[in-house]
């Protein structure tokens, strides 16, 4: 059916109007619903991060994000989606009091994807060379699906049943997309993207044990050599380097909200020397971690707490 001129500009008006009204000031406001979050920025600012998989939408603003050696330049209307957890820097490169930059995300379910490709009629594979992660202008329907589920949060007693029906769609509708075949890749069994992300996500509950690629080879029915090329096509890194930046991102958690040092910090996360550890935190980070740490208390103070 063909869309009514400016219907995605309409539906984002919508949805700007909301989160304002939600976010009065600088901030995110999670909602507890299948992790759709809310976010509020009004300074241009940079922000290491480690994404685990979602779905977010720009609703006003432009945001840069550097995966590793790729690099993505996005503004309103667009959806950002990742795949696997990865570590990314990203800068809010244009927001102010007037014109904040505002997004909301969504957990991504690979569970539900995998229910939805069962369903749906087969589709030519994009192939597996791919990074866990792509952006792409929203369709209407899908920022529609977006605006009812945050209009939704004005109706808490439809949420247990409205909710997962509104998820089952933004997945639906995204399968439908331009970014449906890189999601059927990640998240359809069998396929080598889908094995990697299986080990990424062993590798998030077990990054303080000694890695040994060969095993988490065998572990994705893989050569050891096809296994380092394909995972590092997926998340930009080596296996070694994927671990040590979990343990960074990790240990800088611990020091930012549980007040341990460097050294409680580096062995809690698997060093064996606090020299190394600050070091690599600091190639990481760009400052020392006390540094790193009191600037990041400072900001988030500053920001209304949002992190």
């Amino acid at each position: 059916m063909q869309r009514a001129p400016g219907e995605l500009e309409s539906i984002n008006e919508e949805l700007k109007k909301s989160i304002l009204r939600r976010l009065p000031q600088p901030g995110e406001w999670r909602s507890g619903v299948a992790g759709l979050t809310l976010v509020r920025r009004e300074d241009a600012n940079r922000l290491h991060t480690f994404y685990t998989p979602f779905i977010g939408v720009t609703i006003q603003g432009v945001k840069h994000t550097v995966l590793g050696r790729e690099e993505y330049h996005y503004g309103a209307c667009h959806c950002f989606v990742t795949g696997v957890d990865m570590p990314s820097e990203s800068y809010v490169s244009a927001a102010s009091p007037e014109e904040p930059f505002l997004a909301l995300s969504i957990d991504l379910n690979r569970t539900v994807i995998a229910d939805l490709i069962a369903g749906m009629p087969p589709a030519p594979s994009p192939g597996d060379e791919k990074i866990g992660a792509a952006v792409e202008k929203i369709s209407p329907k899908v920022l529609l699906a977006f605006l009812r589920f945050v209009t939704l949060l004005d109706e808490p007693d439809e949420i247990p049943i409205v909710a997962p029906i509104l998820v089952r769609e933004i997945h639906h509708r995204l399968l439908l997309g331009p970014q449906g075949g890189w999601l059927r890749s990640v998240c359809s069994l069998g396929t080598k993207s889908n094995h990697i992300a299986r080990i990424i996500s062993w590798l998030r509950d077990n990054f303080r044990a000694p890695l040994h690629v060969n095993e988490l080879a065998d572990m994705a029915h893989m050569s050891p050599s096809a296994f380092f090329r394909h995972f590092k096509q997926v998340t930009t890194l080596s296996p070694l380097q994927y671990q040590k930046t979990l343990r960074l991102y990790e240990a800088r958690r611990l020091m930012l909200t549980q007040g341990l040092d460097a050294t409680g910090a580096a062995y809690d996360v698997g060093y064996e020397s606090t020299t190394q550890f600050i070091r690599e935190y600091k190639r990481q980070f760009g400052e020392p971690p006390l540094r790193h740490i009191t600037r990041l208390r400072a900001e988030t103070t500053a920001d209304g707490g949002a992190q």
